[in-house]
């Protein structure tokens, strides 16, 4: 149905506004939102008692460097999902072999996507860092309504799509 195809594309398509809008944001209120970055790796506002502090990342150039990976990270999702959308778009009236094989930069910006948001605020901020300690700075809730979303659009992108009627 086309109807399907079409919504698959306009879900790519949101994603890829909200990576853009992200990176955007965090590329234009750098300060901001570095501090958010800065403050979780130097571990400073977890549980005072916390034995887990030697984890700490003190380098000032240690944070930037994460900050832009995770900015560039944004931007790759944003991008390869921009992309999968428009090659979406230009097959929906094709054949379901042509649509299905047209997944790829959807699939791949949706995954990398996913792997930003579980496994780098979620894994690794949130566990490696003791992120969940943070009454200040915890992204924990946000990541996590970020990843279950970008995955539920994965697994309904991925979904065979037929012909259309």
């Amino acid at each position: 149905m086309l109807a399907i195809r079409l919504s698959k594309i306009l879900t790519v398509a949101a994603i890829a506004l909200f990576a853009t809008l992200v990176a955007f944001g965090n590329i234009t209120d750098y300060g901001s939102n570095f501090e958010f970055v800065r403050h979780v790796l130097m571990m400073d506002t977890i549980f005072p008692d916390s034995t887990i502090k030697y984890r700490a990342i003190e380098s000032p150039a240690l944070h930037h460097a994460a900050y832009i990976a995770i900015i560039a990270t944004e931007a790759l999702t944003a991008i390869l999902c921009w992309i999968g959308a428009w090659k979406l778009w230009s097959v929906r009236y094709a054949t379901a072999a042509l649509f299905n094989n047209s997944k790829g930069y959807a699939i791949g910006g949706l995954t990398v996507g996913f792997l930003l948001w579980q496994v780098g605020f979620m894994s690794i901020g949130g566990e490696w860092f003791g992120m969940w300690m943070s009454d200040t700075w915890n992204g924990i809730e946000s990541a996590f309504r970020f990843f279950i979303t970008i995955l539920a659009v994965l697994i309904y992108v991925t979904l065979r799509d037929g012909d259309v009627d």
